[in-house]
């Protein structure tokens, strides 16, 4: 399960909003790649896999692959706003080593595909 701060949901909101699309869907997944091997990703999709998994949150849905529900089980995503503007973070309680970044991790059980950066 996915946890998403109340700044998070604010902002998927109004970009969800933006983009005047009744049917968007949240979809977060993890890709080989990146310093440290696994990427996070995060867009809009409006159509739901046989192979994800749905999570209802404040009014919208979230779609997580089964491949990257077990690497992003319990993470906290949250979204906050610097002087040189904002960004989403994410906080991975299974991650062992991450980029300084933070946009790439590996965990105990999945080094991921490193590239070199």
């Amino acid at each position: 399960m996915i946890n998403i701060t109340d700044a998070a949901i604010e902002r998927v909101k109004n970009m969800m909003k933006e983009e005047n699309d009744d049917n968007l869907k949240l979809r977060v997944g993890v890709k080989g790649g990146g310093c440290s091997g696994l990427s996070y990703g995060m867009g809009f999709d409006t159509e739901v896999e046989d192979t994800d998994n749905v999570q209802e949150e404040n009014g919208f849905q979230i779609l997580i692959d089964k491949e990257s529900a077990p690497l992003l089980d319990g993470v906290v995503i949250d979204y906050k706003e610097n002087m040189m503007g904002g960004g989403f973070t994410i906080d991975n309680p299974n991650a062992i080593a991450s980029c300084g970044c933070g946009s790439s991790f590996k965990t105990a059980t999945n080094a991921g595909t490193p590239e070199d950066c």
